[in-house]
C-alpha cells in the first residue's frame, strides 16, 4: 500500500517528503433500491346507477305523439318529445346495483442494498489539504 501512495503522490506532483502525515484512503458506500415488479388482481364493488334511457325513450314518444295532437302549436310534437322525455327520466324507477369489477395492477417488491460508490484519498501537500475521488 505504501508504494500505491508513493505512486499516487509522485503522479500527483507530490514529494514524498510532503507527507506529514499518511494519506487517508476512504471507500464510500450508498444505498440502492432494487425494484422487481409482480402483478396483482385488485377487485372492488362499484355502484352503477340504473339505466334510464328506456323510461325517457318511452316519455319521449308519448310526448311527441300528444305534442302532435294539439292543434295549432307550432313544432308541438318537438315541445311534447322533450317535456315527455325529462318525465319520463325523473320519473323512472331504475333501480342502480352494485357490480364487482377486478383490474390487473403493477405492484414492486423492494429490496434495499448498499453498494460501493467511490473513494477518496486525503493528503497534504505544501501544507494544503486535498481531496480526490476516484473509483477502484
Amino acid at each position: 500500500m505504501n508504494k500505491t501512495l508513493l505512486t499516487i503522490g509522485l503522479c500527483l506532483g507530490v514529494s514524498t517528503t510532503a507527507f506529514a502525515q499518511e494519506p487517508i484512503i476512504k471507500d464510500h458506500y450508498k444505498a440502492v433500491v432494487n425494484q422487481k415488479p409482480h402483478y396483482v388482481e385488485v377487485c372492488k364493488d362499484v355502484h352503477m346507477s340504473g339505466d334510464r334511457s328506456g323510461d325517457m325513450l318511452k316519455g319521449a314518444i308519448i310526448g311527441g305523439i300528444i305534442g302532435n295532437n294539439i292543434g295549432n302549436v307550432e313544432n308541438g310534437g318537438t315541445l311534447g318529445a322533450v317535456l315527455g322525455g325529462m318525465l319520463g327520466h325523473s320519473n323512472s324507477n331504475a333501480q342502480g346495483v352494485t357490480k364487482r369489477v377486478c383490474n390487473t395492477e403493477v405492484r414492486y417488491k423492494e429490496k434495499v442494498e448498499t453498494v460501493y460508490s467511490h473513494s477518496t484519498i486525503k493528503f497534504i501537500s505544501q501544507g494544503k489539504w486535498y481531496i480526490l475521488n476516484f473509483k477502484r
